[in-house]
């Protein structure tokens, strides 16, 4: 931890809640900043593009630009352009994150109908996820269609609560059409490795501090990323307690991160 440089922090639950910011957490990334260490905010969020995220997010305070920002529509697109370069996609997904997928060619449902899609991409849940939605994505299943999700995230929390996720709604999907969803965000190991390539470290240089144990933090650690879980957000006692791992490194708050950080650095200098 004494060779730390770079800080992976997710944003909902951790920085904010309902983007609006959690105690102390505009200090703490500022300090983090002027400690001169790599930042990265990494987000399954779908429903704003890197560009809005980073408006709202300076406008609280945050010393962020979207250079700053990758998000899971962003990486999917990069994933389709290596993995379904052309191919024609129908989107499903709460919020319009059409600037993120640049160079993916999607289609609307009176399209699909004319012609199958080759790929399903879902993305975050929302009022769109009704019954109608979601019977043609089946029936774009059904007929071949490949199925590419951005995360598996069960619910988030809001100012109102937690609320009801893509998870909830993927697993659905996969049971009901005998597929298996590939997943671009978080928790996987491809989302933390274009994340750390972003910051320009390796895996035992950076940490990442989220609210999500699985798809956060065990997922980090997996990837050989240091892991720090804050109980704020999505944190529950109940899926820490029967989380499949242990984190590195748990906190109450953000706010306490660069504290933790200065703890572990002077404990590995002592250990040199």
């Amino acid at each position: 931890m004494g060779s730390v440089r770079a800080v992976l922090i997710d944003i909902d639950g951790v920085l904010t809640v309902s983007w609006q910011p959690l105690p102390g957490t505009v200090e703490a990334l500022r300090e983090i900043r002027e400690a001169g260490l790599a930042v990265a905010l990494v987000t399954n969020t779908t429903s704003r593009t890197r560009a809005s995220i980073a408006r709202t997010l300076a406008d609280a305070g945050f010393p962020v630009s979207a250079d700053d920002i990758l998000t899971a529509p962003a990486v999917t697109a990069a994933h389709l352009a290596e993995h379904y370069a052309g191919a024609r996609c129908v989107l499903l997904n709460s919020g319009d994150i059409a600037e993120d997928l640049a160079g993916v060619t999607l289609v609307d449902e009176d399209q699909a109908d004319c012609e199958p899609p080759d790929v399903v991409v879902v993305g975050g849940a929302g009022p769109e996820f009704g019954y109608a939605a979601l019977d043609r994505a089946f029936g774009h299943l059904q007929r071949g269609a490949r199925l590419v999700a951005m995360h598996r995230n069960l619910y988030w929390r809001t100012d109102q609560g937690l609320r009801l996720d893509t998870g909830a709604f993927l697993a659905g999907l996969e049971k009901a059409a005998g597929v298996e969803a590939e997943i671009t965000g978080k928790p996987s190991l491809a989302f933390f490795e274009a994340a750390l390539a972003h910051v320009g470290a390796g895996a035992d240089e950076a940490v990442m501090v989220g609210d999500d144990i699985e798809s956060d933090v065990l997922a980090a650690q997996r990837a050989g990323v240091t892991g720090v879980l804050v109980r704020t957000g999505k944190y529950l006692a109940r899926t820490h307690r029967d989380a499949s791992g242990t984190p590195d490194h748990v906190i109450d708050s953000f706010a306490n991160l660069p504290t933790l950080l200065r703890d572990l650095r002077g404990s590995a200098q002592q250990q040199l």
